[in-house]
């Protein structure tokens, strides 16, 4: 896998996560407009809340797509050992936002370092 690929796939990883972050930030705004004194939900506009569930919606389906990939990845992949793809694929399924960086970094980021170790320049 090239390098780009690789750094689209841990952007498109790591959207979730910044997702998440980005929500609760929203719901403690409204938490705090709604608490003023004299706020009431009429004073919030719906297009903020349309936009919030179109990119919760698009998120989801984003997650489910990703885990997809990731799955079908640990089956290709021949750096994962044969006995360790079933767990791995039960791991991403079920530990999806959180495994799914964790897998990046060991089976597809770090490939290209072991590939190179064998190489004459890097020999101590």
């Amino acid at each position: 896998m090239k390098k780009s690929t690789k750094i689209i796939l841990c952007t498109a990883t790591l959207w979730p996560i910044l997702y998440i972050a980005i929500f609760f930030v929203f719901a403690f705004t409204l938490i705090f407009l709604f608490s003023q004194k004299g706020a009431t939900p009429l004073n919030i506009k719906p297009t903020w809340f349309f936009i919030i569930f179109c990119l919760h919606f698009l998120t989801i389906l984003w997650i489910i797509i990703l885990e997809a990939i990731y799955i079908l990845n640990v089956f290709r992949n021949n750096r994962v050992e044969k006995d360790k793809k079933a767990l791995w694929a039960v791991i991403l399924f079920l530990g999806s936002i959180i495994a799914m960086p964790i897998y990046w970094y060991i089976y597809i980021w770090r490939e290209s370092d072991e590939s190179i170790e064998g190489t004459p320049y890097n020999k101590a």
